[in-house]
């Protein structure tokens, strides 16, 4: 009898785009890229609380939360998220990737909070991919 490997099941990323900002091009652009590398991407929609994103990331089981942010606001942002998801049970374990306009001194103190990975803009795709995929090579 063959000794067949189970295959995995795909990365889940929950993108999501918190607060007032209403523009998500950029974020759509990141999911579509993130399918056709056979990633599976749960989209929130725009003007999201960090709440509601949390709780669409423990409802649909996510192995990672990435936030699109414009606005300015994310330092503010991710402490607000990381905070919230480590009061949740287990949902501490989910890491937490930004993405958008964030000027590069804030870079070290996005991963000082526990931001696992942040893409200002003009990141490549190449390197998002990377990435990403290294989070799924990590998957159990």
């Amino acid at each position: 009898m063959e000794n067949k490997e189970q295959k995995k099941a795909p990365l889940r990323v929950l993108l999501g785009k918190p607060g007032l900002d209403g523009h998500d091009k950029g974020a759509k652009i990141i999911a579509s890229l993130l399918r056709d590398a056979g990633i599976e991407v749960i989209y929130t929609g725009l003007r999201q609380s960090i709440e509601q994103i949390i709780a669409a990331a423990i409802q649909e089981d996510v192995d990672i939360i990435a936030l699109s942010i414009l606005s300015g606001v994310h330092l503010e942002l991710s402490r607000k998220l990381l905070y919230e998801l480590n009061s949740v049970t287990k949902a501490d374990l989910i890491p937490v990737i930004i993405g958008g306009v964030i000027p590069k001194q804030d870079i070290k103190s996005l991963k000082q909070i526990g931001v696992a990975e942040v893409f200002p803009v003009g990141s490549s795709f190449d390197d998002i991919i990377k990435i990403f995929k290294s989070y799924e090579q990590k998957k159990v």
